[in-house]
């Protein structure tokens, strides 16, 4: 099996495996996502003003708030595969209608609400707290040179109760990982659009679930288009074997740029971590509250 190997050492004592690396990513990712479909934090999104009717109005704020009230173009630049109308229409007002301060004073009440609902008393137990000062171990660990998601929600202030500092800690590692992933992209000269055409053609996502992304049917061809120019994807859009290699290799170097926290955390530590988060995982999946497609492929590549 593969190690990590980003400068710490290859074969190190306590090494974690980069299998281990995605399993952490599959447990802590729907914990981070439950701010963006629990009921709680739409209902704090609604009193600041923002249109609750859809997703994507309180999506753009409660994720981009951590860098302050920056506009649209760089949000596109930390958010990648949106399209730039997409980020412009919903973040062009959005600090109008609250500051950035009041947005995570907000997505903070709301994941409160949210997980006490979902975890009921275990939010207050012993494997919570356990499993979030692990997380929260390995979050501060994070280097974020070049990785302005994770550097701008690892200034946020860590709130005092286990199950905040556990979501606030899923949120650090989900975004060091989403800040990596990006980089492997460029490498990999996938730009925005086409990173989704490519997920797309080895059966990641479906095409429709990809569209949420804001790009036009043009958009989605040309990228298509100059995929099958360079041997990514056939005429069908289907991936190629060349294509299928490199996503692989995408997904590869994504888990080895996140495996520096768990490689400092050590191996047992990141395992006992594991195995603490898979009741809270269970619990988040059985809430009904996310989708059970989503543009991440997890547990699909």
């Amino acid at each position: 099996m593969t190690r990590y190997d980003d400068g710490i050492g290859v074969g190190a004592v306590g090494a974690v495996e980069l299998t281990r690396v995605r399993q952490l990513w599959h447990l802590l990712e729907p914990l981070h996502a439950v701010l963006y479909y629990a009921p709680a934090v739409f209902e704090e999104a609604a009193a600041l003003g923002y249109d609750t009717k859809e997703r994507w109005p309180s999506y753009f704020p409660l994720r981009a708030a951590p860098l302050g009230p920056v506009g649209a173009e760089r949000v596109t630049s930390a958010f990648y595969s949106f399209s730039p109308r997409m980020v412009a229409e919903h973040i062009d007002s959005a600090w109008a209608t609250a500051d950035p301060a009041a947005v995570l004073a907000a997505r903070s009440r709301g994941i409160d609400r949210a997980y006490r609902a979902i975890f009921g008393d275990r939010v207050d137990g012993p494997e919570l707290a356990e499993a979030a000062a692990l997380a929260r171990r390995a979050a501060e660990s994070v280097n974020t040179a070049g990785r302005p998601l994770a550097a701008a929600n690892a200034e946020v202030e860590w709130p005092e109760a286990p199950h905040l500092q556990l979501w606030q800690a899923a949120t650090i590692l989900r975004e060091h990982r989403g800040d990596g992933h990006l980089a492997a992209l460029l490498v990999a000269g996938l730009d925005p659009v086409e990173s989704l055409v490519s997920f797309a053609a080895i059966g990641a996502a479906s095409v429709e679930r990809f569209a949420s992304r804001g790009w036009s049917a043009a958009e989605w061809e040309s990228a298509r288009e100059r995929l099958t120019v360079r041997g990514l994807v056939d005429e069908s859009g289907a991936a190629t074997d060349a294509g299928r290699d490199l996503r692989h290799r995408v997904e590869h170097h994504t888990d080895q740029l996140a495996a520096a926290p768990w490689q400092l955390l050590g191996s047992q530590h990141t395992a006992r971590l594991a195995d603490l988060l898979g009741d809270f995982w269970v619990a988040v999946l059985s809430s009904g509250l996310l989708p059970s497609e989503t543009t991440l492929g997890i547990g699909r590549v």
